[in-house]
């Protein structure tokens, strides 16, 4: 049986032919996945035997990240604004920069004393999850075209202790929704155009819904109908928080009518690319 210090160098050894970036980082990940151990003890015990078991999962967990599934799915979790996510391959893999979502979400609410929130293209729930147990005074409805991604929502909106206060409805964008209104509107939409997915990397391009990525257009149309649709379903002066991908923020900002709605905000991410839109009706 191989020991710890022999798994980890076994296992940076192949993910390193594989091509996957941190190898090191990433076979500490697996061993630890593994053997239920974490790194102060891979550290401190490298001499220590994996059981047959272990090995056979670690023996695993390697063939997988060396096919480049990402560490995300392997595990099945995501940290996403302090709570644990489940993640399957029917969801995205919740990422940092949507983080800025919930952030200014809570900015936008906080005052509120009770809020209602709609999340489009909700996935794993990671966004309206992470407000609603932010807030307790709020309650949402979250829409995905996805009946697989809703159930991980579901989950994950019960192991959050959220889900009273969540309806989850299968729906292209709005259309399930009838005459309900919110004070805020979140979505992280499918922005990807088509052209690009090829050269996406690996483990988003080959494992992650491309339904949830791409419109399979010009990255563009799905925020559109969300920008062009969300009057109907905004309270007075209601809000509306859009991620949107690299370069978009001009072509995204144009779609909002001044009749409407006030000047977009935009926000940068920590690379400086404008990666929020905040919108507020008239």
């Amino acid at each position: 049986m191989s020991s710890i210090a022999e798994s980890l160098k076994e296992a940076e050894a192949i993910l390193a032919d594989s091509d996957v970036a941190e190898p090191r980082r990433e076979a500490q990940s697996l061993v630890m996945l593994a053997t239920g151990r974490d790194k102060t003890f891979l550290y401190a015990c490298p001499d220590h035997r994996l059981t047959s078991d272990e090995i056979a999962s670690l023996d695993s967990f390697i063939q997988r990240r060396a096919n480049r599934e990402p560490l995300q799915y392997i595990s099945g979790v995501q940290e996403f604004y302090g709570l644990e996510f489940e993640v399957t391959r029917d969801v995205l893999i919740p990422r940092p920069e949507t983080e800025m979502v919930v952030e200014q979400a809570l900015e936008i609410l906080r005052a509120s004393a009770t809020c209602s929130v709609c999340d489009v293209g909700t996935g794993s729930g990671c966004i309206v999850v992470s407000i609603l147990h932010e807030l307790a005074r709020s309650d949402g409805t979250a829409l995905d075209a996805s009946t697989s991604a809703l159930r991980v929502a579901r989950r994950n909106a019960d192991k959050h202790g959220v889900a009273d206060r969540l309806e989850l409805l299968e729906s292209d964008v709005f259309t399930s929704l009838d005459n309900k209104k919110f004070d805020l509107i979140v979505s992280n939409p499918p922005y990807v155009p088509a052209e690009d997915i090829a050269g996406l990397q690996a483990e988003v391009r080959d494992f992650e819904p491309h339904l949830a990525l791409t419109d399979k257009a010009d990255g563009l149309s799905i925020i559109r109908r969300i920008v062009d649709e969300a009057p109907n379903f905004l309270s007075t002066r209601g809000h509306l928080l859009l991620e949107i991908g690299f370069n978009q923020s001009g072509k995204v900002a144009e779609m909002f009518d001044n009749a409407r709605w006030h000047p977009p905000e935009l926000f940068p991410d920590l690379q400086g690319i404008p990666r929020l839109v905040s919108a507020r009706l008239r």
